[in-house]
């Protein structure tokens, strides 16, 4: 049976048509690419373009200094934050360094530190999230990687500080969510916000990662679905064809709606704001039966 199935879904008329046309016209699968692009602005462009006198905090106090995952004091329009992101690179010899943005359970811990710090100073913490997911390699199995992300989202859900994050290129997976937990999520227009890739998605669906713009389709990975269902709040609109192509605008309207979204949380007592926090996660996933 089960090969009848196999032959079934590899046998389909018109598979390879399909492909390329999916390709052509998926909307979804367009903003895919864009928010992948090589030329797409990462955290320290944003850094440079609106955020003064970054202090750059180093290591978990467990393991090592992940090099993947970014964080310190900083400012942002004269308002002080605790500033946390991935990290990836521009370059070969970056993206090596930095191991494509792809965090290890070093950089989870790091950043869950800076977190608690963040706590004792009362300041507000905002995280940039960009990485294709966590790294899933041996080193970091053995580290505890599904520990230290599930610790954060445990522990971030009662930080007694507002937090704001900000989708700008890739939100891949447990990658994504282990800096993900706020009390606002914002969202480049062109970037991607899901639980998998479109890859591996299509490669369990139809064991065949050629599908992944169908699955991209399917999955409701880009901002305005994301919006509509309540998994992110606003939206900020990029410039022609992508950030890469006027970097300074993205990044002022990035800045504005950070503020702007600051302001209104620190008016929130440590309660209100734990409860506000916990009843947005807690209505993720809800749905009504039309009977």
């Amino acid at each position: 049976m089960g090969q009848e199935i196999d032959n079934i879904v590899m046998d389909e008329p018109k598979v390879d048509e399909m492909k390329k046309k999916n390709k052509k016209e998926n909307a979804s699968w367009n903003i895919v690419q864009v928010s992948r692009h090589p030329k797409r602005p990462i955290l320290q462009d944003y850094i440079s373009h609106i955020v003064e006198n970054f202090v750059e905090l180093h290591g978990d106090r467990y393991f090592s200094d992940d090099k993947a995952m970014i964080g310190g004091f900083a400012e942002i329009g004269g308002q002080k934050i605790m500033l946390i992101g991935h990290n990836k690179g521009k370059k070969t010899n970056e993206n090596i360094e930095r191991n494509f943005g792809m965090a290890k359970p070093d950089g989870y811990r790091k950043a869950l530190r800076l977190m608690k710090l963040a706590q004792r100073f009362n300041i507000p913490v905002v995280t940039f999230i960009d990485t294709p997911g966590a790294f899933p390699g041996l080193e970091a199995e053995e580290r505890g990687q599904a520990e230290a992300i599930a610790k954060n989202l445990t522990e971030m859900a009662s930080i007694e500080v507002p937090i704001v994050c900000v989708v700008i290129g890739e939100g891949g997976s447990g990658g994504a969510l282990g800096i993900g937990v706020g009390d606002r999520i914002l969202m480049l227009s062109n970037a991607i916000y899901s639980v998998i890739s479109p890859e591996g998605c299509a490669s369990i669906l139809w064991r065949d990662a050629a599908f992944a713009p169908d699955a991209a389709e399917a999955m409701n990975i880009t901002a305005k679905p994301l919006l509509k269902h309540g998994i992110i709040d606003e939206i900020i609109e990029e410039p022609g064809e992508g950030a890469h192509t006027d970097v300074k605008t993205v990044a002022e309207s990035i800045k504005t709606s950070i503020l702007k979204n600051i302001k209104p949380l620190q008016k929130l007592s440590i309660d209100e704001l734990i409860q506000s926090r916990f009843e947005k996660f807690s209505a993720m996933g809800k749905f009504t039966v039309n009977k």
